[in-house]
């Protein structure tokens, strides 16, 4: 139902973890922080226009059709027949760029929830997600949800189809809580993507489903012994650890702290671990982060419930 239009909205679009392990390009998790954050007003010049970019040390670009925000506002308004609108827009980075923390879909995210809800929410969350996609593609070309789609719709989600957008949202324990590690180094995700293989032998494909499929059991029992068990990647992890200082050391110490599991997150170089409860958390967290900060790395740690509610209105 159409709802009243709003004179100005403040949005907040959270980071995500991509990947979770053994779910490559179709697993995702939202948590609380950081974000970014997007600001709509009406403006009586007609069209779309970024005013004010804040927090990206001036490599963002103003112009709507070059911005992964704007990308995804203008191909939401184009679908609704209302280009000629007038929109001024802030955009708020306040998460790192190559993080793996999906920083370009939180841009998009906000950018097409934000004008939604402006203009009277004539779409649904979910109605949104191709939009936003569009938008993070604009900054990567690639088309996978698992950080579009929970940044939009909160929790964890799985999807079935990347092309068709098939997704759907997965139960989350209620002692879950994740402990996300950002060292200070960038990693492209095109330099990520280009180290992994063409091919993958049978046995480790057998491996990562058997994986995904015993995660996905986990999550619905709250079964943190199967999640555990579950929580490995055998394609992608290999791989690219050696992008990341200190990966395995790391990782040893997140385990030796009690992590359920421990891997990359999206493309990285963040890492996480899944932890039962928030002071298991805490302790894996300051585990991880000691082991950079060893080696004269700063790092941010964020120790978060996985975060339910996905994009929303701030202000």
């Amino acid at each position: 139902m159409q709802r009243e239009e709003k004179k100005e909205v403040r949005v907040f679009a959270p980071a995500t973890v991509a990947n979770v392990a053994c779910g490559y390009d179709v697993l995702g998790f939202a948590i609380d922080a950081p974000g970014d954050e997007v600001v709509v007003r009406h403006s009586e010049e007609p069209g779309l226009r970024i005013t004010q970019i804040t927090g990206d040390d001036g490599k963002l670009p103003l112009e709507a059709e070059k911005n992964t925000a704007g990308v995804a506002a203008l191909d939401l308004l184009k679908h609704l027949g209302m280009l000629d609108r007038g929109i001024e827009m802030e955009i708020h980075k306040k998460m790192p760029f190559g993080s793996g923390l999906g920083s370009s879909a939180a841009s998009a995210v906000a950018g097409a929830y934000a004008v939604n809800c402006l203009i009277g929410e004539p779409l649904t969350k979910k109605q949104l997600l191709p939009f936003a996609m569009t938008g993070e593609a604009s900054a990567d070309g690639a088309w996978h949800a698992d950080n579009v789609g929970p940044c939009l719709l909160g929790g964890i989600v799985f999807i079935r189809d990347n092309q068709e957008l098939d997704i759907a949202n997965l139960p989350v324990p209620k002692d879950l809580w994740a402990a996300v590690v950002h060292p200070d180094i960038e990693i492209l995700t095109k330099v990520a993507r280009g180290i992994l293989p063409t091919e993958v032998p049978l046995e480790n494909v057998t491996q990562q489903i058997g994986n995904l499929g015993g995660l996905i059991c986990g999550l619905i029992q709250e079964d943190y012994g199967l999640i555990s068990r579950s929580v490995h990647d055998v394609i992608a992890e290999p791989r690219r650890q050696k992008l990341i200082p200190e990966f395995y050391k790391a990782k040893r110490a997140a385990l030796g702290a009690g992590a359920l599991g421990f891997s990359i997150s999206g493309a990285g170089p963040s890492v996480f671990a899944l932890c039962e409860g928030e002071e298991s958390a805490k302790k894996v967290g300051a585990s991880v982060s000691a082991v950079f900060t060893k080696v004269d790395l700063t790092n941010q740690l964020y120790v978060s419930r996985v975060n339910k509610t996905g994009v929303t209105v701030i202000g």
